[in-house]
């Protein structure tokens, strides 16, 4: 079969290798007779695999022995609410900067938690066209968190530089997590849902303190407390094993192909690809978004007029090109470049792009 170039914002491209493991082991995962999604989590064949996962988790991002790697089901709306549960103690406030929708709804669901505040907001027009600087944010310094949405695929703004804060850090890092190596003592905890660099949907990862599992809090049923998971080696009960599966794969292969240096790398390629076409053709593609905030994994433009746009979606189509269509809210093109978006369909879509008026 032919496979489409798929720019699609989430559930998105996988790597091609990741998959075509998947398709060889289906049916017999390491000699046992049965396919990963028969194995008990239990058993020795798949707590195998899990811990694979855990390790090159580790490895790749550097995450120190004082942070747990937590393997959960669910995504990142569910962690909207499981944050300030384990987070949020009574008479503690959490400052929240929103940057765009998933930001605002992180905010929205902690609120039926507990006492939150606004730090900063780049809502100017519900426009949310660039990420604040730090001199904008007015940050609590006794708050139980700041969390903030380290990308934003809807709007395609990012964080570049990693905020300052005297609490501890919580990011939602689903759209843009293990895009390029990263500090992770900057933060008391990570979270990202697996389907857009990761893996399938249905699982959520989790980098976190031990610090913060520890101190967190225990009025809460115990399937929700992070500790739960910790003291658990997250086989509390079962786990999206698929999914876990997948990403075992997944970062499998990104081990084998350089790590995250080499990640980065062809990332930043392939945006500038997108961005050079865009600024270069001013007299048909615009960027809403400013220069130094713009996503490197969620490129967004606009083109002059809606029946252009929907003449460049039924030309793209034609090319073998899913997946371009802006979010419903805002509309416009967007081209979302993950980590197994080759280079090769990225090349193509500027190719494309610059020859579209002729």
């Amino acid at each position: 079969m032919a496979r489409v170039m798929n720019f699609n914002a989430g559930p998105a491209a996988l790597p091609l290798a990741a998959l075509e493991r998947a398709q060889k082991e289906l049916l017999d995962l390491g000699g046992t007779g049965m396919s990963v999604i028969e194995h008990s989590h239990r058993g020795k064949a798949y707590e195998a695999v899990h811990n694979e996962a855990i390790a090159l988790t580790r490895e790749l991002y550097g995450v120190p022995d004082s942070y747990d790697v937590l393997l959960l089901q669910g995504g990142a709306s569910q962690q909207f609410a499981v944050v300030p549960m384990n987070l949020l103690a009574q008479g503690k406030s959490a400052d929240y900067v929103l940057t765009g929708a998933w930001s605002q709804k992180a905010y929205k669901e902690a609120k039926t938690v507990g006492t939150v505040r606004v730090a900063a907001t780049t809502e100017k027009d519900k426009k949310f066209g660039r990420i604040p600087k730090q001199s904008e944010l007015e940050l609590d310094p006794g708050a139980a968190y700041v969390h903030i949405t380290t990308n934003n695929t809807i709007f395609g703004t990012q964080w570049h530089d990693i905020p300052e804060t005297q609490a501890p850090l919580v990011a939602d890092m689903s759209s843009d997590i293990m895009w390029r190596p990263t500090d992770v003592t900057k933060f008391g905890l990570i979270y990202a849902g697996a389907q857009k660099n990761l893996g399938p949907s249905g699982l959520v990862l989790v980098i976190v303190k031990k610090e913060l599992v520890a101190e967190g809090r225990k009025d809460i049923p115990a399937i929700f407390q992070y500790r739960t998971h910790s003291e658990n080696n997250s086989l509390y009960n079962t786990p999206p094993t698929f999914s876990v599966y997948i990403l075992r794969n997944v970062l499998d292969g990104v081990k084998k192909a350089g790590g995250l240096a080499q990640v980065e790398k062809v990332n930043r390629e392939k945006a500038k690809l997108l961005y050079d076409v865009i600024d270069g053709r001013s007299d048909l593609y615009a960027s809403p978004v400013d220069k130094d905030s713009r996503s490197v994994m969620n490129v967004v433009f606009t083109l002059q007029t809606p029946e252009l746009e929907a003449e460049f979606l039924a030309e793209a189509q034609k090319r073998g090109m899913a997946g371009l269509k802006g979010h419903r809210s805002v509309g416009g093109m967007r081209a979302s470049i993950y980590n197994a978006v080759p280079l090769e369909w990225v090349q193509a879509l500027a190719d494309f792009m610059s020859g579209f008026k002729k």
